[in-house]
């Protein structure tokens, strides 16, 4: 009996498809990494690690997301879309996993250090993959898989404490297991429904994979992005040895919560108004105001007002995340985005790698524990320095 050939895929179904996978690639971004801020001072206790150690293992994954993104260029230039997003995604899952395998420091740095060159291969192709796959939707198509990665940043710091940790009996060992599942079965859905024409471009081979550290426009928008980095990853890092410093643990679940939690309001919003922004320096000068004074809530609020602090800085953050995140596919030939956003990433993440750190000394140096949010808070006054310099961002030529 004769099979009739499988019916093809209606230009709605592979554009919510697109949408799907790229939501559920977001999401995986941050499962893994996020899943630390809550069990932080677990961890602290059971390795016997300083302040300063806790700084460097919160800084890894920026220094990663700095170190991976030109050889994750390379490898969408090599592999094509679909094929780096895959091995980024499985690298993800399996540092991830292994993070808690021995009760030792240098390991948990050696496997958070492979957790996050996965992350930093799929943070570069993420923008590629929007440009392949949905290139007359650039801007919904970034928001779509924004909007997942805040979602898989709130689930983590939201779900840790209350239900992972009592599901696999308090070892925080298990909860990393728990979070690095779901990133493995996003690996077999996009390998499984990625588009596979667009993933290979005609041919990858011939595609440049270096960036052009000449242009002005990467360096002023990956400084830029690098302060909020600073300013969210630091803050996740330090509001729960820091509360518990001064005697308000039961706010560590709200204020972690509240941090990622706020970051859906800017997604919603920037959803609509993204595109009449994009050139403005207003929304910057006001993000980092408020980043500055969401910060400085932190450290002299207590209990509910920490909480509502921890939620501004969120909502400013992701606000300049999702406009910085927008422009290279918007700004760059299609054979150059993941080119522009690995310098952009690289720029930005060297900024923040090193803020974790020196808030982790100031406090061990001083004994002072709000001095932890002394460089998070100057983070904020630099993004108001450089917010001019977005009016006078070019766009590039083909």
């Amino acid at each position: 009996m004769k099979m009739s050939p499988a019916h093809p895929a209606s230009p709605r179904e592979r554009f919510l498809t697109s949408l799907l996978l790229l939501w559920l690639a977001g999401n995986a971004l941050r499962l893994t990494v996020l899943a630390v801020p809550p069990v932080i001072p677990l961890i602290h206790d059971q390795l016997n690690m300083s302040a300063t150690q806790v700084g460097i293992l919160t800084g890894l994954p920026s220094m990663l997301l700095a170190l991976a993104a030109v050889p994750g260029s390379l490898l969408i230039a090599k592999l094509g879309v679909r094929a780096a997003l895959v091995i980024g995604l499985m690298l993800t899952a399996i540092g991830g996993a292994l993070r808690g395998l021995m009760p030792d420091v240098l390991w948990l740095y050696a496997m958070t250090i492979a957790m996050a060159g996965g992350v930093a291969i799929m943070q570069v192709t993420m923008p590629t993959a929007v440009r392949a796959w949905l290139p007359n939707r650039i801007g919904f198509a970034t928001a779509v898989y924004t909007n997942g990665l805040l979602v898989g940043e709130i689930l983590p710091v939201a779900l840790m404490l209350v239900l992972v940790l009592p599901l696999v009996g308090g070892s925080w060992q298990w909860g990393f297991v728990f979070w690095s599942v779901p990133v493995v079965v996003i690996a077999f859905i996009v390998m499984a429904l990625a588009p596979r024409a667009a993933a290979n471009g005609g041919a990858p081979v011939r595609r440049k994979w270096w960036p052009d550290w000449r242009n002005m426009l990467i360096w002023r928008l990956g400084i830029m992005l690098g302060t909020v980095n600073a300013v969210y990853f630091s803050t996740n890092a330090f509001i729960p040895d820091y509360l518990r410093s001064i005697g308000q643990d039961e706010w560590i679940s709200a204020a972690l919560t509240a941090l990622n939690l706020g970051q859906l309001p800017a997604s919603f919003i920037l959803l609509a108004v993204a595109g009449r922004l994009e050139r403005k320096a207003w929304p910057y000068v006001a993000c980092g105001i408020v980043c500055l004074l969401a910060t400085g809530g932190i450290v002299f609020g207590s209990g509910v007002w920490i909480v509502a602090a921890a939620a501004f800085a969120g909502f400013a953050a992701a606000g300049i995340l999702i406009l910085v995140l927008a422009l290279p596919p918007l700004l760059s030939p299609p054979d150059d985005v993941h080119r522009v956003t690995a310098a952009m990433f690289t720029i930005s993440y060297s900024c923040a790698v090193i803020v974790p750190v020196i808030s982790g000394a100031l406090w061990d140096l001083t004994g002072i524990a709000a001095m932890a949010f002394l460089p998070i808070a100057l983070c904020g006054i630099v993004l108001v320095i450089l917010a001019p310099a977005i009016n006078h961002v070019p766009r590039m030529e083909s």
